[in-house]
């Protein structure tokens, strides 16, 4: 296969390129080769652990000080990198090369509006003048569609959604028309309609100067942004080629493998028919109570211009034993102050939460806690949710603890939790770090389980894993469903999940439920316009002709 493609004088040249992390350690990258030129857009795909982060942050000199690096050739520009030390970098990274990191609220400095943080490479690299940055911030949010663009600019990050603050970070990347943009999973967090916003910016983006390097466990972003498309596995590119080469009739087994993990799903929309647009998920004569009953909830915020601001706005839902709830809406549409509320983490302004029914909120403290015992989360980023300085061991003995168990159980129930959650015992003495982004999900679910839970909430559990580790969790997830007899609240902005493991959806926008049901039934008949506008943004694998079916990613 010709891995190097014809055309204009590269922006890029990558030949026999090496990383190791320590000198005795095995490498990472195992003389990868590839080029990239103005215009261009070039996919690096492949699971966790496959070299693609690594060789994203190695054209812009952010693989970390132990990195050894090896090449016949790295160049950007004509300019050697091998030769580059951190000043170098400094000079081009921000105002020649833009990087998008998937982790936004780890790359955004909590300590500084948002508004300040894209204006830095502008002070660094431009001669606008304060009154010239401030406006080109501005310009930068809507363009990355932030709403209120003047509000966000003022707000830090912990006030931003998981989307506002990787469009703010898109924004800062491409703050000095960089002519290299890297973005390592840059719309992970995004729900359909902004990620249809930020692939339309990023497909405007790639001018004839400009070139992109996208590294993305989505097949359909990959499809849609994509000209080239490079396959990795173990630190080698197994499979390189144009995208209707790679992803319509690929040659390596590993390639089909990821096309049948991460398959588009299609099923007819049929023309809407009249049906009800309900206010919650309506019971059914003859069912037992439900679990969790949540009646008009309501919370509004004061922001930054002293506005009042309602982000939830009589909300009303039912959840009971066995049954899967997915909550799905834009970033800023209440999901999260929603799912806050029901954990008790924040108070309602008005509105009732009956949780095994007993008024939640108001419950003396003592009885809250133990009632909270019902009610366990799965969070979105598992890292960051735990101590890196703890073990598997400590973080599940932790949760045993608090969960009232004896220390005298604490080893048996610790090896039964991973059992659980399909994990060996041998990675009790294991740290978060030296597990991979499925295990220590797993391990997320396993603390969750240690209480006994009868309501699991799961905060985008999936939404950073490769298609491959999100089929094994959700089939997890499923599993325990099944054996535990554990009701879920799933929050998710892929449409796609939420088709799969859910039994009734929620639909949210600017803080009310305008649309809810079965979830067949709301996404084959959709009545409300918001979610006719999220189905038609799914993203799915161009196949070179349309067809009359709405696709869905779902990993199987």
């Amino acid at each position: 296969m010709n891995l190097i493609p014809e055309g204009p004088e590269p922006l890029i040249r990558v030949s026999d390129l090496q990383v190791r992390f320590g000198a005795h350690a095995a490498p990472t990258l195992k003389g990868i080769s590839f080029e990239l030129r103005r215009g261009e857009c070039l996919a690096l795909v492949g699971e966790s652990g496959s070299g693609k982060s690594v060789t994203s942050r190695t054209l812009a000199g952010l693989t970390g000080a132990n990195a050894l690096i090896q090449a016949s050739r790295l160049e950007f520009a004509g300019q050697d990198l091998r030769r580059f030390d951190e000043r170098a970098w400094r000079r081009i990274r921000g105002a020649q090369i833009g990087f998008v990191m998937q982790d936004a609220l780890g790359s955004l400095d909590p300590l500084r509006p948002v508004g300040k943080e894209i204006a830095e490479p502008l002070e660094l690299h431009s001669p606008l003048d304060r009154a010239q940055r401030q406006a080109r911030v501005l310009e930068l949010l809507r363009a990355v569609g932030v709403p209120e663009p003047e509000l966000r600019a003022r707000q830090y990050p912990f006030q931003l959604s998981g989307g506002l603050r990787q469009r703010a970070l898109i924004a800062s990347a491409i703050a000095c028309n960089p002519r290299l943009l890297i973005a390592d999973e840059p719309t992970t967090a995004l729900d359909a309609t902004v990620q249809a916003q930020v692939l339309d910016l990023l497909e405007s983006l790639r001018g004839d100067s400009t070139a992109m390097l996208i590294v993305s466990h989505d097949l359909a972003v990959v499809s849609r942004l994509a000209n080239r498309v490079a396959v990795m596995h173990n630190g080698v590119i197994v499979e390189q080629g144009s995208v209707e080469e790679v992803l319509h009739d690929p040659q390596h087994p590993y390639t089909q493998f990821l096309l049948r993990a991460g398959r588009a799903v299609h099923f007819r929309r049929p023309a809407p028919s009249p049906r009800p647009i309900l206010s919650a998920v309506a019971p059914v004569r003859g069912e037992a109570p439900p679990l969790l009953q949540v009646d008009e909830l309501s919370k509004a915020f004061k922001g930054p211009d002293g506005r009042l601001r309602r982000v939830v706005d009589g909300v009303s839902l039912q959840l009971r034993r066995g049954q899967t709830l997915g909550i799905v809406g834009e970033s800023g549409s209440g999901k999260t102050t929603l799912t806050r509320m029901i954990l008790g983490l924040e108070t309602p302004d008005s509105g009732d939460i009956q949780l095994l029914g007993q008024l939640w909120l108001s419950l003396p403290d003592a009885q809250k806690r133990q009632l909270r015992r019902s009610i366990q989360v799965v969070f979105q980023d598992p890292l960051s949710s735990f101590d890196p300085r703890y073990s598997v061991q400590r973080v599940l003995f932790e949760a045993l603890q608090v969960a009232g168990h004896p220390r005298r159980d604490w080893a048996h129930k610790a090896v039964e939790l991973l059992g659980l959650v399909r994990l060996d015992a041998a990675l009790l003495g294991r740290r978060p770090l030296e597990l991979s982004g499925g295990q220590r999900q797993r391990v997320a679910i396993a603390r969750a389980l240690a209480a006994g839970p009868k309501i699991l909430v799961c905060d985008e559990p999936v939404s950073a894993l490769d298609v491959s580790v999100q089929a094994q969790i959700l089939e997890l997830l499923d599993d325990l469903k099944q054996r535990l007899g554990l009701a879920c609240l799933f929050i998710s902005h892929d449409l796609g999940v939420i088709n799969h493991v859910s039994d009734a959806v929620l639909v949210m926008k600017d803080g009310r439920v305008v649309e809810a049901g079965p979830v067949r039934e709301v996404f084959d008949h959709p009545q409300h316009p918001y979610t006719l506008a999220l189905l038609d943004a799914i993203p799915h694998l161009e196949s070179g002709r349309r067809t009359p079916f709405e696709f869905l990613k779902l990993a199987i």
